[in-house]
């Protein structure tokens, strides 16, 4: 099975790691999710509605959509704060975090079901400090800019022809879908991090460079 594998890269100060996390991996999700299914019998079945909810970044001038299910929304908080906490406060740093996107495939008595990836987004996130108010701000309207790019550039990629695991029977619907909340269904999927603990000085020079270009404007 091919896996297909995205990467985005966004700089950010650190109060705006878990929203800027938030936008991109609900954005991701609200293309990899479903209704839920209603089974009539084997085979046949109909799909919920999903609803959507738009959201005001507080750090960000950036405003995104999401699938409007606080079950969803708590789990993908939990998995961003997790990823801000190892992060650190009040350094320059450098993290990833990924969602992956997996299919189930039974295996027989003794050993545990196989998880077959067949889509990876990874995002690497560059920390800096900016020294005062006056390049916050200039940060904040950069910031969403740059999250619009990419949210673009998400459903761009999604739009495209590729892989997607076929839709399953009544009896094997939990080997492709997250079936456990009640509101929504995703694709199975789950998050993972990593952090480095200096950020590459081109990244925090190139994220300082463009603060400056805009204050000689």
């Amino acid at each position: 099975m091919n896996c297909r594998s995205e990467v985005l890269e966004v700089s950010v100060e650190g109060r705006q790691v878990d929203e800027a996390m938030l936008a991109l991996l609900h954005t991701i999700l609200l293309h990899r999710s479903t209704g839920k299914f209603h089974y009539k019998k084997e085979g046949t079945y109909s799909i919920g509605t999903v609803g959507t909810q738009d959201i005001d970044c507080d750090y960000i001038d950036f405003s995104f959509v999401r699938v409007s299910s606080d079950e969803l929304d708590r789990v993908i908080r939990k998995a961003v704060g997790e990823f801000k906490d190892a992060m650190g406060n009040g350094t320059d740093g450098m993290g990833q975090i990924s969602l992956e996107f997996y299919q189930k495939k039974k295996s027989r008595w003794p050993f545990s079901d196989e998880c077959i990836p067949w889509e990876v987004w990874s995002i690497k996130v560059n920390v800096v400090n900016l020294a005062n108010e006056q390049e916050r701000q200039i940060c904040r309207e950069k910031v969403g800019e740059k999250l619009g790019e990419k949210v673009i550039n998400i459903v761009e990629v999604i739009n495209q022809h590729e892989y997607l695991p076929k839709m399953p029977t009544q009896s094997e619907v939990d080997n492709v879908f997250d079936t456990s909340l009640k509101d929504v269904q995703p694709y199975l999927y789950k998050i993972t991090f990593q952090i480095t603990d200096t950020l590459g000085t081109s990244v925090s020079t190139t994220m300082r460079r463009l603060i400056k270009d805009t204050l000689a404007l």
